[in-house]
C-alpha cells in the first residue's frame, strides 16, 4: 500500500479495509484472472480512493520523514533507507496510472498480462504506461545521481 502512496500511517488501515473488501466481494470473485490479480487490483483501488479522500489532501506533508534511529555504524541499512526513501520520493511524483503499473510489475513482480488485468486496461496500455514510468524513473535517479532535484 506505501508503493501505491499511502502513507506508512495509514498502509495498516488501508491493508485491513483491502481484506474487508476482499471479504465482502469473494463470492463475486468469477475466476477470470488470478486471485491474487485481483486482490493486486483491489489494492490498487483502495490506495486511488484514498489518495482522493479529503482529509488525506488537507495533510501537508513535512520535507524529510522522522529519523528511523539507524545505528551510524550499519552503512548498508543507511544507504538502504535512502534508496527506499528515493523510491517512494519518485514513486510520489509518478500520477497513478503509471505509478500502479510500475508498482505492480517491477516491485511486486506480476506478469504484465495480470497488471493489465488488475487495473482494468488493455495489455499494450499498461506497457506503454510501464514505458514512460520506467523513463520517469531512470531520468529521475540520473539526475539524483549528478546531484541535480
Amino acid at each position: 500500500m506505501r508503493r501505491l502512496g499511502a502513507r506508512e500511517a495509514d498502509a495498516e488501515d488501508l491493508s485491513q479495509e483491502v481484506f474487508l473488501v476482499v471479504h465482502r466481494k469473494l463470492p463475486t470473485f468469477e475466476g477470470r484472472s488470478k486471485l491474487t490479480t485481483w486482490v493486486y487490483g483491489i489494492c490498487v483501488r483502495v490506495a486511488a480512493d484514498h489518495r482522493k479522500r479529503a482529509h488525506v489532501r488537507r495533510e501537508a506533508p513535512s520535507a524529510s520523514p522522522p529519523d528511523a534511529g539507524v545505528d551510524p555504524a550499519q552503512a548498508g541499512a543507511i544507504e538502504l533507507a535512502e534508496a527506499r526513501a528515493f523510491l517512494d520520493t519518485v514513486l510520489a511524483a509518478l500520477d497513478d496510472d503509471k505509478r500502479a503499473v510500475f508498482v505492480l510489475y517491477e516491485i511486486e513482480e506480476l506478469p504484465m498480462a495480470e497488471v493489465a488485468l488488475a487495473i482494468g486496461v488493455p495489455l499494450q496500455t499498461a506497457y506503454s504506461r510501464l514505458h514512460a514510468a520506467r523513463r520517469f524513473v531512470n531520468d529521475a535517479a540520473t539526475r539524483h545521481s549528478l546531484g541535480q532535484p
